[in-house]
């Protein structure tokens, strides 16, 4: 039987940001900070990737460089037009760059980063008359949830 003809089975697939918060329990199970990231084109989710920092020894290894990465790498191209990145915590200025090299065409993010992010806080990337490509921004999406891990995850360490 062909995927087309099945029966539906009544149950829905996880939404991509609940994806990308497993993603980012699975970083804290690693003892990384937790955050995840998926990329998803033409409604499927085609890269998935938490924070690696610590375990590749590499101050780039953030969810975001590693999933645009493995998107770029699975699809033959250095731009991601038409794809659109989850991510559990608003990217930092190296992340913000990338998405915006990428092309990526639509941003997702749960919880706001005052501290050190560069799309609505801090730089505001996006707003930069210098930047070449700004994706459609969606916030606060699941950003209790998200919020809530990495609160968890830095009181456990103090």
């Amino acid at each position: 039987m062909s995927d087309e003809t099945q029966e539906p089975t009544g149950e829905t697939a996880p939404s991509p940001m609940a994806e990308a918060l497993a993603e980012a329990r699975l970083a804290a199970e690693r003892g990384e900070v937790p955050i995840g990231a998926v990329i998803v084109l033409d409604g499927i989710i085609i890269a998935r990737a938490g924070n690696r920092t610590l375990e590749l020894k590499d101050p780039t290894a953030h969810a975001e460089m590693l999933v645009i990465r493995e998107a770029a790498a699975k699809l033959g191209s250095e731009r991601l037009v038409g794809a659109d990145l989850y991510v559990t915590l608003e990217p930092c200025p190296m992340c913000a760059a990338a998405i915006s090299f990428a092309r990526i065409r639509r941003l997702y993010y749960a919880a706001t980063d005052p501290k050190g992010g560069a799309v609505e806080s801090g730089v505001r990337l996006y707003s930069q008359p210098t930047c070449h490509h700004a994706p459609e921004v969606y916030d606060g999406i699941a950003a209790g949830a998200a919020s809530a891990l990495l609160r968890d995850f830095f009181r456990q360490r103090r």
